[in-house]
């Protein structure tokens, strides 16, 4: 049933994917729990993945880090809280991994057999699940709006390392090294200002993403025209953009096509095979390797005195297994280095770690909030500080200096000159503002520890202009929590996140589309009663 009716293995597998996500949704799962449940359930059906949703799952995936590198600064990637972490945990993890597994298979050899593990087996599947996915964490630090947070971009740095490391691997295995006209790759870098000059013909409409789709897909083909992997090649050229004038732009209109063309990646999972029983007890027992996998970052990051609420939420995101196992397994089996109960051993354990990553991520700040005094004790030299962070007599706090909290800023400055105070997670915001003239705190709203230490005693309002939801529930709740008796307004799309909103403590919600509407309307009364 694989291509012979493309058309109705296509619809079975989008109907399979909506009620897929549509069922985890109760349980607050991400959607992509339910898409790799649906590919589960597909192959029991019979189904197989098809070319076209191969396709779709490659062509999310370029897209998604072709997105990733126009929010990118490439220069952070040396340093010693990306670089020596993400070198030093596939080393430890290898080694430790590695005797782990062989104990496994000697313990439950008889039950398990006629499955064996030499050493090198051991030790290439225990370097295969040292990588944590790019797809699923990157995913997730983009619907917490995570990814210029400081554990985001640890996160993401380490990723980025390991994509590396993955090229390296794969060179050395299959001896496939890089054309020589790799070299000539650099080049790029002169190509960036007619780049530019394509993205701002593309002006505002369906020209941008389909300027933005054909870059991604073209600095893939490149890389891949010269043996270098092609979603790096993506990655970079999105990189050699971060920071343009359109880069912000192209990012927003791109991010609902890579969602949409992602759900094949997370089918293609599921449709690789199915397991019998004994590969589920594996890979169960392979996935509580992750508590390691945790731990072990956790320890490296404090280590390099990175400080102990980021090293505990990049611990977190990386706290999974990569599709890169995947390619290790299929590369294995294909030179007879494993054998096929492998395969779907380690497809069952990328999945099973993709659902511990959801709901790591949905609840990682409430569990930092639970655990932080515990965790302190593991980290020589740092103590958790209670010295006030002074808003400097601030009435008005606005919370996100985006677009519509630096505008919102500016108005109420006239208004209330040298009353008003921002707050915003993004270093580099942060300095841009400093340098326009704006009193702005760097502060992360979703950190119990910045507002526990935010003195609010002066404050009467805070204005709450981040797009995500979730993390402004989040801030509600630690201010009403921690006694603030002022105002807050915040602002919402839809009407069920405003009922949210309003239910846990906000005094109004500003609803996005409707009072933009109502503005609209009363600057053309004012038009109007001008001209008469």
């Amino acid at each position: 049933m694989a291509d012979a009716l493309p058309l109705s293995t296509h619809l079975a597998a989008l109907l399979a994917a909506l009620a897929g996500g549509v069922l985890v949704k109760p349980l607050k799962l991400p959607p992509l729990a339910g898409y790799l449940a649906a590919g589960f359930v597909l192959y029991l059906l019979g189904f197989r993945a098809t070319t076209g949703i191969e396709q779709l799952a490659e062509l999310g995936i370029t897209l998604m880090l072709f997105t990733i590198g126009l929010k990118l600064d490439l220069r952070s990637l040396a340093s010693r809280e990306i670089l020596l972490p993400s070198l030093a945990a596939t080393l430890v993890w290898s080694a430790v991994v590695t005797v782990k597994l062989l104990l496994v298979v000697a313990w439950l050899g008889g039950w398990l057999a006629p499955l064996t593990l030499t050493v090198e087996q051991a030790l290439l599947i225990a370097f295969a699940l040292s990588f944590s996915s790019t797809v699923c964490i990157i995913k997730l630090l983009q619907e917490h709006d995570e990814l210029k947070t400081r554990h985001g971009r640890i996160a993401i740095g380490v990723l980025i390392i390991q994509d590396l490391l993955a090229v390296a691997f794969l060179v050395a295995a299959l001896g496939k090294y890089p054309s020589p006209w790799a070299l000539a790759l650099p080049l790029l870098w002169f190509a960036r200002p007619l780049l530019d000059r394509l993205l701002r013909y593309g002006g505002h409409g369906e020209l941008l993403p389909l300027a933005g789709l054909a870059l991604a897909l073209s600095a893939a083909w490149l890389f891949e025209l010269v043996d270098v992997k092609g979603d790096l090649g993506a990655l970079l050229l999105g990189a050699l953009l971060a920071g343009r004038d359109k880069s912000a732009e192209l990012y927003k209109s791109l991010n609902q096509f890579k969602d949409l063309f992602l759900v094949g990646f997370f089918l293609s999972i599921g449709l690789t095979a199915l397991p019998d029983w004994q590969s589920l007890w594996l890979a169960l027992a392979i996935t509580l390797l992750l508590l390691l996998k945790g731990v072990l970052f956790f320890a490296l990051l404090v280590a390099l005195k990175v400080a102990v609420r980021s090293a505990f939420l990049a611990a977190l995101a990386l706290t999974n297994f990569s599709e890169f196992g995947l390619i290790v397994a299929q590369m294995g089996y294909q030179q007879g280095w494993l054998e096929s109960r492998w395969l779907v051993t380690l497809a069952l354990a990328v999945t099973l770690s993709f659902v511990v990553s959801s709901l790591l991520s949905q609840h990682a700040h409430s569990l930092y909030s639970r655990w932080r005094r515990a965790l302190y004790r593991f980290a020589p030299g740092q103590q958790l500080q209670h010295q006030p962070i002074s808003v400097e007599g601030a009435e008005v706090l606005v919370v996100g200096l985006g677009r519509v909290g630096s505008a919102a800023y500016d108005r109420l400055v006239q208004s209330y000159p040298g009353r008003v105070c921002g707050i915003d997670v993004d270093e580099q915001r942060q300095a841009e503002h400093l340098k326009a003239g704006r009193r702005v705190l760097l502060g992360d709203g979703e950190d119990i520890d910045f507002w526990s230490k935010l003195e609010l005693n002066t404050v009467s309002l805070i204005m709450l202009s981040v797009p995500n939801v979730s993390e402004m529930q989040f801030m509600i709740e630690q201010m009403r929590g921690s006694g603030f008796g002022g105002r807050i307004v915040c602002i919402a799309r839809y009407e069920d996140e405003r009922q949210l909103l309003l239910k846990v403590g906000a005094d109004a919600v500003f609803s996005y589309f409707s009072e933009v509407g109502v503005g609209f309307a009363d600057e053309g009364q004012r038009l109007l009663a001008g001209t008469r």
